[in-house]
Formats: C-alpha cells, sequence, structure tokens
C-alpha cells in the first residue's frame, strides 16, 4: 500500500506498488516507466494553451503500459510518468529543502499514501483542484469521499486502495488462521513476517487489543503493541520485518504466517493456491494513495484532466486488471466483466471486490502530530532495525 511496497522486492510474479514501501532505494530517482518524453500541448493552471509537459511521480510498478500513451492520444498532452516515488518518509525528506522554502519540484502530481497526504496539505506543499473540471469525480468511491482531513475533497483524487491483513501458508500452518493472535502463536515461532509499514503492522496489533485506529493520537495510545512487537521479537518468534520481500517467503514457507497486502497476495496466490489472505476477526487496515497537484505547479488544468481520464471507470479497469489493487473508483466492476478473460475473473475476486462484512472490519488512521509522529517513528525503527 506498497517499496519491493515499499524495501521489497518483487513477488514471482509482476511487481506492484507496494512492492517498494520499504526504504531500499531500488528505484532510482530518475526512473521512468515509460521511456519516451513526450512533447505536445496542454492547457496551463490559467486556462491558456501553451505547450507544456506533465508530470506524475508515483509509486513503481502502479501503472499499466498502456494508459500513458493512451492519455496523450486523448487529450494532446503530453505525460511525464517517473516511478521515483519509492516510500512516503523517504521522498518527504527529498523534496521537505524546496517545499519548505517555497520553491518548486518538479512533478506536478505525486501520490502519496493518505496519512502522508494529510502531511502534505496540512503544510501548504499540495493545491486545491476544482472538481467541476473533473466530471468523473462522481465516480469517487462513497466510503473514499470527504475525509477529515479534506472534509470538502478539495485537494486530492485517491490514486489506488488496498487492505493490510494476514496472509499464510496452509501447507505450513496446517490449519486456517483468522485472528492477529495466531501471529503470537509459539507453533510459528520463527516464522512470522511483519511489514515494515508502521501503520499497518502496528495497526493490527493495536486492533487486536480492541482499540480503534482513528483514536490513536499519542505515542501512549500505542505503547503497548510497540511492547508486544519488541516483545515477539526479542523470543524470535519474529523472523524478519519485510516490504514486499515477504511474498517469496511466504510462498516457500519461511514464513508460516505474516502481515500483507492485499493486492499482493491475490497475485501471489494464482501460482501458490496454499497462499491465503484473511482481514482479522479484529480488523485490517485501510489504506489509500492519493494524487495530490504540487503547490507551485502551474499546469492546473492538465492535472484535472489526467484525474478526469482515470477516473472514467473504462480507464480504471484497465489500470486494475494490471496492478490488481482495489480501484477507487466507481463502476469498475462491470468494466472488468466487459472485457472479458482474466479481467473478467478479477471481477469476481473477493480481494479486489471486499464484501460489505469485510469492509466492516478495516480501518484508517487518523492523523498524528508531527512531535507525536516522531515519537512513533523512533520507537518503530528501533524495533525493526532500520
Amino acid at each position: 500500500m506498497a517499496t519491493q511496497k515499499k524495501n521489497s522486492t518483487g513477488r514471482g510474479t509482476p511487481l506492484s506498488r507496494r512492492d517498494f514501501l520499504v526504504r531500499s532505494g531500488l528505484v532510482g530517482a530518475g526512473a521512468l516507466s515509460m521511456p519516451a518524453l513526450l512533447a505536445a500541448c496542454g492547457g496551463g493552471g490559467s486556462g491558456d494553451s501553451e505547450a507544456m509537459s506533465l508530470m506524475f511521480e508515483n509509486w513503481p510498478l502502479y501503472i499499466d503500459e498502456e494508459t500513458v500513451a493512451l492519455f496523450k492520444s486523448a487529450t494532446g498532452i503530453d505525460l511525464k510518468y517517473t516511478e521515483a516515488y519509492n516510500d512516503n518518509n523517504e521522498y518527504f525528506a527529498k523534496v521537505q529543502p524546496s517545499l519548505a522554502a517555497g520553491k518548486t519540484i518538479d512533478p506536478d502530481i505525486v501520490a502519496p499514501t493518505f496519512w502522508m497526504a494529510a502531511r502534505w496539505i496540512q503544510l501548504g506543499w499540495a493545491q486545491k483542484i476544482n472538481m467541476a473540471n473533473i466530471p468523473n469525480s462522481k465516480n469517487l468511491r462513497d466510503d473514499l469521499a470527504n475525509p477529515s482531513w479534506d472534509a470538502k475533497n478539495e485537494y486530492q483524487m485517491p490514486w489506488q486502495t488496498g487492505i493490510a491483513g494476514i496472509a499464510y501458508n496452509a501447507k505450513t500452518t496446517g490449519r486456517e488462521l483468522k485472528s492477529v493472535a495466531d501471529l503470537f502463536d509459539p507453533a510459528f515461532k520463527g516464522k512470522i513476517g511483519m511489514l515494515t509499514e508502521m501503520r499497518d503492522t502496528l495497526g493490527l496489533v493495536l486492533m487486536s487489543e480492541g482499540k480503534s485506529l482513528d483514536s490513536i493520537k499519542t505515542f501512549d495510545d500505542a505503547a503497548s503493541a510497540f511492547d508486544k512487537i519488541e516483545k515477539a521479537k526479542k523470543d524470535g518468534q519474529i523472523r524478519a520485518f519485510t516490504g514486499n520481500d515477504y511474498t517469496d517467503d511466504l510462498s516457500s514457507g519461511n514464513f508460516a504466517a505474516c502481515v500483507a497486502w492485499s493486492g499482493d497476495v491475490l497475485q501471489l496466490s494464482k501460482d501458490n493456491p496454499d497462499v491465503k489472505f484473511y482481514v482479522p476477526e479484529e480488523g485490517g487496515t485501510s489504506w489509500y494513495d492519493t494524487m495530490l497537484w504540487v503547490a507551485g505547479s502551474e499546469n492546473g488544468s492538465a492535472v484535472e484532466k489526467w484525474m478526469d481520464y482515470v477516473y472514467d471507470p473504462v480507464n480504471a479497469a484497465r489500470i486494475t486488471a494490471s496492478v490488481q489493487y482495489i480501484s477507487p473508483v466507481k463502476g469498475v466492476q462491470d468494466e472488468l466483466s466487459n472485457m472479458g478473460g482474466d479481467a473478467a475473473a478479477l471481477a469476481e475476486d473477493a480481494l479486489l471486490f471486499p464484501d460489505a462484512a469485510t469492509i466492516s472490519r478495516l480501518q484508517s488512521w487518523g492523523a498524528l502530530s508531527e512531535e507525536e509522529e516522531a515519537k512513533f517513528d523512533e520507537r518503530f525503527a528501533a524495533i525493526t532495525g532500520a
């Protein structure tokens, strides 16, 4: 949700955005998903027709192979699409000197995870977008509209969404796993993996303690969960903290179970049916990465045309068929069905289209203050060895 999603490696199948969630720098800052740098005309932020180039800096391998070229063909706007957003905190540190000084950065659009997007907005690093110029914004899923940190939906449009829960190898465990408590079962000592993405790992443990994630405001609120994770590491229960490289260990049986992302397991299970994903009885975390128009960019009309384009259900379905994360766009399920073949099969997948009972078990984090965020990061880094 994601670095190989986020420090990590890929799965044995095609990689996704969460494949790069850790801070390994596996993809260079100048890496491009599309080698061609196109040149055409588009509207400027003031609505003029001066030639310009739109730039979207996104997570690695988080789009299909056709959309960038199709967007140019449909709109006449050049889009430079890069894959240099490898980790929320790492990218924040990279751009902070410029944005904090009121200077511009190269991208017009970036896609931080929602909690980091809230931080950008609070710092004045994002510009308001005009939803009147994005008619397809009507296709935004209702559950993603008007978050507390962007109550009027003025600053952001979600890119992809996902779930963190439990993945397990049934051949290794010999039984189903349905609870976070299973991750601490001594029977699986040395065979448990947890994510380096703090909010997902810590979030599951907090929910297992009966706590609501949006009520977590201070370090003290989460101290007991940190202690439990640290003890499990010291006791040898946890084999490793990983990014997406958990997929290799999970498939091979080195991990009996781990904290995992839904989209990764969806792809992995196609090749290894022993690998299962479950939203814990105590709850799973719901996350999404969201598009922001970066402060200082003057390409507002092109930004809005891009957002409108990818919120067309036909275009969104094409992206979903490739990345296999949960689309924020209404109508994608029907469009996948219309595509036939493997895409039509995805339309029936419960990990891409969770039912109401599953959704009711999902929670998201609220915003933390800068001071508390630093305390959380310091403690988690001490535990994981980051």
